[in-house]
């Protein structure tokens, strides 16, 4: 990354920057994109013993990932600031802090899976698909999280085409070994959902060490020295990063969470409304791909700018990448409504379970726009280390008004089912609002901040 005079040139390096991390995320959907779409076509009972676990997974998956990404403004505001040298300590102790996060999942679900599983009115095979899908996940907890603190690093220092090469070569091999593993081709044993749940765990472990090798030999990363010295662990360092990282995680999580939540609540409907219900929402998920990069490229951005005392440019990186992911939603809605018809049939070949998915798909319309509002502007804030209201508007949003709201609708009037997205309609549109009344509050406090030290400074 390098300082930029107009807004050409800011254009042209958000877009180096976002592009490739648009592919990655992307890429990374498609995974669990091919996942559920070959489940599904295994049997609809794959399809939602695999969404059940998904959901348990995903929101602890997401959440942890977003507190290891504390990272990622660290390193991005020490670059910009031109503090290079302290930047293999801060990844070291990232490192260390995802060892320790991993082993805990590890056992905190060795203790919950079964009991949690237990509770739920599941038919048989869903049970058991989904209890085995997680079993086979957890072996690839360890390098998933120590990936997510080497991509971190990768991208803070604005190499995120890096990135997305790592995860075009991991898709080949996810779908490769799911295919294999899920209908049973070539010798393998036909696992069906359970299969997913191996592939992606293998997934993991390719990407880990791909990301591994490149840290230590290439450049610009290998001269930061990553491996070059392993420092001891420091729990003021832990501190640092939990202080950031937490409330990012946090938040990733009530947000990933609010949506694993609604997939359990339905479990009280059939098979074919779950089946239906995940469809959606993994397709709905692929589109949240586009405001999710724009707001990791926006921490980047953001911390890069404000680590150099450059606020100025940090607000008009803010503002152009709000303004492109609204205008991106808006066409992606529209292209959604036109062919959901063929999106319901990727996902099943089965008339009643596609016609649930279009159904579902129209609620997934609406609150395509509330997302490329609320996300892009949390990696602004987070961009300015203002982590901590967007966990607290997250909570307010999600888990006090948008889940209760639709229980309500879901179980007490006609809606039935629609009414958990009505609620997740709302609770998303209510976070959008907040988020950016936090963030001009934050901006206007920054400049004034900035005005008031100027003079002293010069």
């Amino acid at each position: 990354m390098k300082e930029t005079y107009s807004r050409k040139q800011k254009y042209g390096q958000f877009l180096r920057i976002l592009i490739p991390i648009l592919i990655t995320q992307v890429t990374m959907s498609l995974m669990t994109f091919f996942d559920t779409m070959m489940s599904g076509h295994a049997s609809p009972a794959d399809l939602a013993g695999a969404a059940i676990g998904a959901s348990l997974w995903i929101p602890v998956q997401t959440g942890l990932s977003g507190i290891l990404m504390g990272i990622t403004p660290i390193v991005s505001q020490l670059v910009g600031g031109g503090q290079k040298d302290k930047v293999r300590y801060h990844v070291v102790q990232a490192l260390w802090l995802s060892v320790a996060v991993s082993v805990a999942v590890l056992i905190i679900g060795a203790l919950t899976i079964t009991p949690l599983l237990n509770t739920m009115s599941l038919e048989p095979k869903v049970h058991h698909v989904a209890h085995y899908f997680l079993v086979a996940i957890s072996t690839g907890i360890v390098p998933l999280f120590g990936y997510i603190v080497l991509r971190s690093f990768i991208d803070a220092l604005g190499q995120t085409r890096m990135s997305m090469l790592i995860t075009l070569v991991s898709l080949p091999v996810n779908v490769g070994v799911g295919y294999l593993l899920i209908f049973g081709r070539f010798g393998f044993p036909r696992l069906g959902g359970i299969g997913s749940g191996i592939a992606t765990a293998f997934t993991y472990w390719v990407i880990f060490l791909i990301a591994l090798w490149i840290v230590h030999r290439s450049e610009p990363f290998a001269s930061y020295g990553i491996f070059h010295k392993w420092h001891r662990i420091s729990w003021t360092k832990w501190r640092e990063l939990m202080h950031i990282g937490v409330p990012i995680g946090f938040a990733i999580f009530f947000e990933t969470a609010v949506f694993a939540a609604v997939t359990l609540l339905m479990s009280r409907f059939d098979t074919v409304t779950i089946a239906a219900h995940q469809a959606a929402n993994n397709f709905a998920s692929t589109l949240y791909m586009i405001p999710l990069s724009i707001c990791l490229a926006l921490t980047i951005l953001v911390g890069f700018e404000t680590g150099a005392g450059r606020l100025k440019d940090a607000r008009q990186y803010a503002v152009m990448g709000v303004s492109g992911a609204a205008i991106l939603s808006l066409v992606s809605a529209l292209l959604l409504m036109v062919f959901r018809e063929g999106v319901a049939g990727l996902y099943s070949s089965e008339p009643d379970v596609v016609a649930l998915i279009k159904h579902f798909l129209i609620y997934a319309i609406f609150f395509q726009i509330s997302d490329a509002i609320a996300t892009p502007t949390q990696g602004v804030l987070r961009g300015y280390k203002d982590v901590n209201p967007g966990f607290w508007i997250s909570l307010l949003a999600y888990w006090i008004i948008g889940l209760p709201l639709g229980f309500v609708l879901a179980n007490y009037t006609d809606q039935g089912p629609y009414g958990y997205w009505i609620g997740l309609i709302t609770g998303l549109a209510i976070a959008a609002v907040l988020l950016l009344h936090r963030l001009v509050i934050i901006q206007r406090r920054l400049v004034k901040s900035q005005d008031t030290s100027a003079p002293a400074s010069s």
